[in-house]
Parts: C-alpha cells; sequence; structure tokens
C-alpha cells in the first residue's frame, strides 16, 4: 500500500534514558519498512549538570545508528522539557513532510508497528476528519481491527501537517470551550476518565502536558483518532525510571502485538461500540484492590501525573 520514498518520517524523542532509547530504536529497526525510513531523533538539553554525561551517551549512540534510510539528530543546547520539544519537533518535521510518526524514547514498538502508521496514513490521508492514527490499546476482548474514536492520544501515533494545524497551546481556550458547550462528561469518556481536570491541571501549571491539548483540540473540531484493535507498542517507560512510574496499574502494560493489523477504509465515524466497551472496561478497573484503593483509581492518578505530562 505503501511505497519506499512515500513512507512517513519517524521522529523520536529522547531526553536522558539511553538504554530506553536503545530499546527503542533496537524495536523500530526490526520493521520490514526501517530501512527506508527517515529517522529524527530530537534530544532535549540538560536539566542538570547530571544530565550532561547522559546527552553525551545519547549523541554517540545516535551517530552509530545504521538501520534506517538516514538519521539526524536534532539537539537542543538547553532544557525545554518534553512538551515544548515535541510541539517544536512535530511543527519542525511537518514543515518538510507531509505526515509524522511520532515515538519517544520509552515507546517499543511491534514489528508492524511502521506499515500499520504508514498504511493508515495513506489511506485517510485526504480525510480532513481524521485527526491522527494511534498504535496503542488496552489487552481486552471484542474490539474490531481498527476503530475510530474522537479526539487524539499520544503513545506511538502519527498525524498530517493538515491535521496538526489543529493543534492549540492554549489550554484555558480549549477548557472554555469544553465547557461552554456542555462536553465535559463526553470529552471524560463518560465518567470513565478525568481529562477535564487534567486540562485544569495543565492550565494551573500541574502538569506541562501537550498530549491533553492535542486531544482536546481534535475533540472540539469532531476529530478522529483510528485505534488498532489490539496494541502495536509497549510502554518501557513503566519500569520505576521515570519521576511518576510506580505502582502503574497492570492493564497499562501491555506488549506490542505480534502479528500485522489489516487497515481498511471505515466510515469515518466514532465507533460508539468500541468507545462503550473501552468505558465499561476503565470502569471495570475500579474494582476494590488488597490496599483499598481502586484500580481505576490508580489509573486516574497516574495518567494525570505521567502519561498526559508530555
Amino acid at each position: 500500500m505503501t511505497e519506499a520514498g512515500t513512507l512517513a518520517p519517524v521522529a523520536l524523542f529522547a531526553y536522558n534514558r539511553p538504554q530506553h532509547l536503545r530499546q527503542t530504536v533496537a524495536a523500530l529497526a526490526k520493521n520490514a519498512l526501517a530501512g527506508d525510513s527517515e529517522l529524527f531523533v530530537f534530544l532535549d538539553g540538560p536539566r542538570e549538570e547530571s544530565d550532561r554525561a547522559l546527552g553525551d551517551e545519547i549523541r554517540k549512540y545516535v551517530s552509530s545508528i545504521s538501520d534506517f534510510r538516514s538519521v539526524s539528530l536534532v539537539d537542543q543546547d538547553k532544557n525545554i522539557g518534553l512538551a515544548a520539544s515535541i510541539v517544536a519537533g512535530v511543527s519542525q518535521t511537518l514543515e518538510a513532510f507531509e505526515s509524522v510518526i511520532v515515538v519517544e524514547d520509552d515507546i517499543a514498538t511491534s514489528p508492524f508497528f511502521l506499515r500499520y502508521m504508514n498504511d493508515a496514513l495513506s489511506v485517510y490521508r485526504y480525510d480532513d476528519a481524521v485527526a491522527s492514527i494511534h498504535g496503542f490499546v488496552y489487552e481486552m476482548e471484542g474490539l474490531p481491527e481498527t476503530f475510530f474514536l474522537k479526539g487524539a492520544d499520544c503513545w506511538g501515533w502519527a498525524t498530517w501537517r493538515r491535521a496538526w494545524r489543529v493543534f492549540d497551546s492554549d489550554g484555558r481556550r480549549l477548557l472554555r470551550d469544553i465547557e461552554e458547550g456542555g462536553l465535559q462528561r463526553e470529552f471524560d469518556l463518560d465518567g470513565a476518565a478525568q481529562y477535564t481536570q487534567m486540562l485544569r491541571d495543565q492550565i494551573d501549571g500541574r502538569n506541562d502536558s501537550w498530549a491533553i491539548r492535542w486531544h482536546a483540540s481534535a475533540f472540539l473540531r469532531g476529530m478522529l483518532t483510528l485505534h488498532p484493535g489490539r496494541s502495536l507498542v509497549r510502554n518501557i517507560g513503566l519500569d520505576g525510571s521515570g519521576t511518576h512510574c510506580h505502582n502503574v496499574p497492570a492493564h497499562l502494560l501491555v506488549e506490542a502485538g505480534d502479528r500485522p493489523l489489516r487497515v481498511d477504509r471505515l466510515p469515518v465515524v466514532e465507533n460508539t461500540e468500541a468507545r462503550k466497551k473501552i468505558v465499561d472496561f476503565l470502569r471495570a478497573q475500579s474494582l476494590p484492590c488488597c490496599n483499598g484503593e481502586g484500580v481505576l483509581s490508580r489509573v486516574i492518578r497516574y495518567l494525570r501525573s505521567v502519561l498526559f505530562v508530555k
């Protein structure tokens, strides 16, 4: 469906975890399309003096990568933070390319990830209602091969220049539009998530999330994201190496799939059955656990502190 020379470049965002970066690149390199794909590594600058040596290690490693059509390092002298790094990096890449595949240094992909992303980018290239393609989904039964949900997401994803133009960095304006439209419950997956609160936290400086603003930007315009019926990514950063990566809910520890996904053209509408399954799945995680705290409450706390602090 896609050919060499028409493949989307991969934008990979790194900071101070060279071992995770190596795993992420190794997984990407196992994709059949890796050798025809351009890889751009965006390295944020050091926040602390101890980060300098890690940055040097990453630079040396990136210079040795040879599994892709080309490898480029975009290096920041100063620390600008993950949110600013991703927004700037995606925007910069889309100035030169029509589409981009985005991964962070803690996302290990399936060998079929790049094929799925490029096929979907090609199929829905001209569908203005499609905001992005996503690679992660909870491990659950009964989902179709692919399906649409309203909004956007952030664990291994892709988008086009035309869609990224809707990204609004002004969280206050996004929250106002959600509240004035009475959209809080829909935005919060009928109460199964706390995305509105995440957006408030971003406005109040309790997180610096680019992802909640990307999700809200697409959601408010009625745009959709294509999701896989089985996950093609595994988050390897939930191992205690990150600031907030402790007591991670088990259902986030999903393995990357070992089978390809077929990308057929679907009607560009939200799949209400898949949405309900996900809402019910998340609500089911609220069953009491041994320490008396519901899993869903831990999920919400974890999501607010990590998944959308990006």
